[in-house]
């Protein structure tokens, strides 16, 4: 993992040599791709019992991963972590004045807007929306959208399970409680101090950005982001928990999400058709070389 964010690189340089070499490398590439054929083939003709058990090993794997994943952490990883913790805790000094700011503008916002906001961060609504997506990959045989349900089951569960855990063991007092934005109770099992961080920023936004990694339009991206920060502000609207809380959520959600997503795409859990078997032959010309990069 080389950032907060793992990124698994998509672009291999398979080799820069001579024309001779590289056809010759195409050969055995090419016998590589219909082995995979066959496999990619095999799992199409899956039942769909044969189906919920792969993919229920797929999203406990993603979650598994995700936990484990800090054991893997480089330097560079831990530096990057700091940071967050750093900026988490500077951004403290602007909790209380925030928490003025949208509780004054909760007034003006229509019921409508904050009933959709405050449902949409629900488990039982989002579990609801995760579980129907991935009900009709299943229903329809179509592995790119079972990839999707599989994603956002696996993100919820581990950033749900995340936020539990952390607001009983943190104990953070909720702006409603009056007694500021440093007063804790650990280990606390009243409800007015589960303020840290939000679950309704971590389960809303998690399931806007699964899915906005399904499309490719900055549009279709940035309405699902909007869509997926309506519940993290309403939280501010209701006094229910403070900036530091919403954004520390968003942040969570963002690395479950690629973290998982990463993992599926690593062990190539799900590839649909020829797509990511099609290289990409590029000529390279340097001094005193001449190659073939393939790409895939």
């Amino acid at each position: 993992m080389t950032s907060i964010k793992p990124l698994i690189t998509s672009l291999l340089l398979l080799f820069i040599t001579s024309f001779t070499y590289a056809q010759n490398s195409a050969v055995l590439q090419e016998s590589n791709i219909n082995t995979t054929d066959t496999t990619n083939t095999k799992k199409t003709k899956m039942t769909r019992w044969q189906m919920i058990k792969y993919d229920g090993a797929s999203a406990f794997g993603g979650v598994k991963n995700t936990y484990l994943r800090p054991l893997t952490w480089k330097s560079k990883d831990w530096f990057t972590f700091g940071g967050i913790l750093a900026g988490t805790g500077i951004l403290l000094a602007a909790d209380e004045p925030a928490n003025e700011y949208f509780t004054e503008q909760g007034d003006e916002i229509p019921s409508g807007v904050k009933e959709v906001a405050f449902r949409f961060g629900k488990p039982l609504v989002n579990y609801g929306l995760t579980t129907s997506v991935y009900a009709l990959g299943l229903i329809t045989k179509n592995e790119k959208i079972r990839k999707t349900g599989v994603l956002l089951i696996a993100s919820a569960t581990a950033g749900g399970l995340l936020q539990t855990a952390s607001k009983t063991i943190v104990g953070r007092a909720r702006p409603l409680e009056g007694e500021g934005n440093v007063s804790f109770r650990f280990w606390s099992s009243e409800a007015g101090y589960h303020s840290f961080p939000s679950g309704h920023a971590i389960l809303s936004f998690t399931t806007a950005y699964a899915l906005s990694k399904q499309f490719k339009s900055p549009y279709i991206k940035g309405g699902l982001y909007a869509v997926g920060l309506l519940s993290p502000v309403s939280r501010l609207w209701e006094e229910a928990h403070w900036l530091t809380d919403v954004v520390l959520g968003v942040a969570i959600s963002i690395v479950v999400v690629d973290s998982i997503d990463n993992y599926l795409k690593k062990d190539e859990r799900y590839v649909s058709g020829d797509k990511k078997h099609k290289i990409r032959w590029n000529l390279r010309l340097g001094a005193g070389r001449v190659g073939l990069v393939g790409r895939f």
